[in-house]
C-alpha cells in the first residue's frame, strides 16, 4: 500500500512540493569551497571539517526537526514529472562541482603545509563529496540514455570505484537480500566485517559478470568496451592528470579520499538491506524483490540530498524510475532516522546492533531463521 498524494488535487494540476528544495542536493559539493574560504580567512585546520560536520551533524538535526514526507506523486502525473529536464540537470551539475572540489583540495594538499588535523579534514571533505557523488552515479547508471550511463562512470572515477557500475546494476539488483549478494549485509554482521566482504566480493563479481558478457559472444574481455576496464582507464587518466598538475605528492591524497568515498558508499549499502532476506519458493528460487526487502526512510532533508535514495524499495522494484517519482510504501521496513544519522550509527557496532537487531527480528515476527544471518550464527 502506498501513501498517495492528495486525492483532491487533479493530476494535471499537481506540482512537486519538493521542487524548490532539490537544488540543495548541490550544497555538498559546494561546501569544500566554503571550507576553503574559511581556512584562508584564518579559520585554521578545523575549517576543513565543515563538510563532514554539515553532512553528519547538521543534516541529521534538521532531519529530526522537519520529520518525514511520505507524499507520493499521482501515477497520472509521473510521465510529466519524469520528463522534466529540471531534475535531470541537477544530477548533471553535481559532476563539475565534484571535480572542481577535487582539483581545489588537491591543490591545497600539494601546495600548502597542513597540520595532521587539516590534512585529515581535507581527505574527509573530498571523500564525502565523492561518496555522495556515487549516489549521483547510482541514479545516472540505471537509466537507458547512453550519456547518463557514461556520466555515471565519470562520477565514479575520483573514488576509483568504476566496477560499481557493473556490479550494482547486474549483480546486486539480481541477488539483493540473499546470502549470495556481497552488498547485502547480514544480521549480526558489523560494518567492519562487511567492508572487506563487499569491497572484494563486489570487485570479483563485477569482473565475472563483465568477462562472461564477452565470452558468451566468443570475444575477449580485454577490450575498451569492457566497462570495468574503461572505468579504470577514467580513474587512471584523472589521477595522471592531477599528478602532472600537482606532482606525485598528490597521490596519497587521491588514494585516501578514494577510500573514504567508496567506504561511504558501502556503509550506505550496509544499512539498506541489513538482515533482510528473500525467501525461497517451492520451486527453490528466491521470491521476487518487493517492498519488504529494503530499509527505507522518509526523512525529508536526507532524501533531498540523496536524490530520494532512501525510497529504496521502489528503486529496487523499478530501477528505471527517476528519483523524483519514487514512492513511499507502507509495507517497507523503516529506519528510525535518515541515512545521514544511520551511517554514523553503523560505524559503532554495539550501538548499531542495539538499534537495528530487534527491528530485524520484529520484521520477521521474531523468527531469526527468516533473516539474512551470518553463517556461524
Amino acid at each position: 500500500m502506498t501513501v498517495d498524494a492528495d486525492p483532491a488535487v487533479e493530476p494535471a494540476a499537481w506540482r512537486d512540493p519538493r521542487k524548490p528544495l532539490w537544488p540543495l542536493a548541490l550544497l555538498v559539493p559546494a561546501l569544500p569551497f566554503v571550507g576553503f574560504a574559511l581556512w584562508r580567512a584564518g579559520g585554521g585546520a578545523w575549517a576543513w571539517w565543515l563538510t563532514p560536520a554539515v553532512v553528519f551533524g547538521l543534516i541529521p538535526v534538521v532531519d529530526l526537526l522537519l520529520g518525514d514526507d511520505r507524499q507520493n506523486p499521482p501515477e497520472e502525473a509521473v510521465p510529466r514529472l519524469a520528463a522534466d529536464g529540471y531534475y535531470r540537470w541537477l544530477t548533471y551539475l553535481y559532476l563539475p562541482a565534484q571535480y572542481a572540489a577535487l582539483v581545489l583540495c588537491g591543490a591545497v594538499w600539494a601546495r600548502d603545509s597542513l597540520s595532521a588535523a587539516g590534512a585529515a579534514g581535507l581527505v574527509a571533505t573530498v571523500g564525502v563529496v565523492d561518496g555522495i557523488a556515487m549516489n549521483t552515479a547510482h541514479e545516472l547508471g540505471h537509466k537507458r540514455e547512453r550519456m547518463e550511463r557514461w556520466l555515471s562512470k565519470v562520477a565514479l572515477a575520483p573514488a576509483a570505484y568504476g566496477h560499481f557500475y557493473v556490479e550494482h546494476n547486474r549483480g546486486h539488483h539480481v541477488r539483493v537480500a540473499t546470502p549470495e549478494d556481497p552488498a547485502s549485509s547480514r544480521l549480526g554482521e558489523s560494518f567492519w566485517a562487511f567492508w572487506p566482504r563487499t569491497v572484494l566480493g563486489g570487485l570479483r563479481s563485477a569482473w565475472r559478470l563483465e568477462t562472461s558478457r564477452f565470452r558468451i559472444r566468443g570475444r575477449s574481455p580485454w577490450t575498451h568496451r569492457n566497462d570495468l576496464l574503461n572505468a579504470l582507464a577514467m580513474t587512471l587518466a584523472l589521477y595522471a592528470a592531477l599528478t602532472v598538475l600537482f606532482g606525485p605528492v598528490v597521490l596519497p591524497f587521491l588514494v585516501l579520499q578514494a577510500v573514504v568515498g567508496f567506504s561511504l558508499l558501502e556503509v550506505v549499502n550496509y544499512l539498506e538491506h541489513y538482515g533482510l532476506a528473500r525467501q525461497r519458493t517451492a520451486a527453490g528460487r528466491y521470491e521476487k524483490v518487493d517492498a519488504r526487502h529494503s530499509w527505507n526512510s522518509d526523512r525529508t532533508v536526507t532524501n533531498v540530498f540523496l536524490f530520494q535514495l532512501q525510497r529504496h524499495s521502489d528503486h529496487h522494484a523499478n530501477p528505471l524510475r527517476r528519483y523524483q517519482t519514487l514512492r513511499s510504501f507502507d509495507t517497507s521496513p523503516q529506519l528510525p532516522a535518515g541515512y545521514a544519522t544511520m551511517v554514523v550509527v553503523a560505524l559503532v557496532p554495539p550501538l548499531w546492533r542495539r538499534v537495528m537487531d530487534h527491528r530485524v527480528l520484529a520484521h520477521y515476527a521474531g523468527d531469526a531463521g527468516r533473516a539474512n544471518t551470518r553463517p556461524r550464527r
